[in-house]
């Protein structure tokens, strides 16, 4: 990690080789299929920062989906009969493969 002082007994941590590291080091984006719905959602670590402002909550699964997946394919999911233990499911697993533990926030689709 390199440092450089801009001001005397002021440190600047630059953190852009190591936020490339994480980023390289994420999951592969998932594919996922439930009810003949084929969807591919990336990890969630890699989400946006601004994703929470967009939807307002982390708790908005549907509207993480929409933002994540695209207004087309959760139209597809509704039209398909996906519930809300579906999307719970979905929310379970997708944090599974994004490398995060159960109760481990990182936009989860339905904490």
């Amino acid at each position: 990690m390199a440092t450089t002082a801009k001001n005397p007994g002021t440190e600047v941590v630059e953190l852009d080789s190591l936020a490339k590291q994480r980023r390289d080091a994420l999951p592969q984006p998932t594919t996922f299929k439930l009810a003949g719905v084929e969807f591919t959602l990336p990890p969630m670590k890699s989400l946006p920062m601004d994703l929470q402002e967009r939807v307002g909550s982390l708790e908005d699964g549907l509207g993480i989906l929409q933002l994540t997946l695209g207004r087309e394919k959760v139209r597809e999911m509704v039209a398909a009969g996906y519930t809300m233990g579906d999307l719970e499911l979905i929310a379970e697993e997708w944090q599974k493969r994004s490398g995060l533990e159960p109760g481990e926030s990182g936009a989860s689709a339905a904490s």
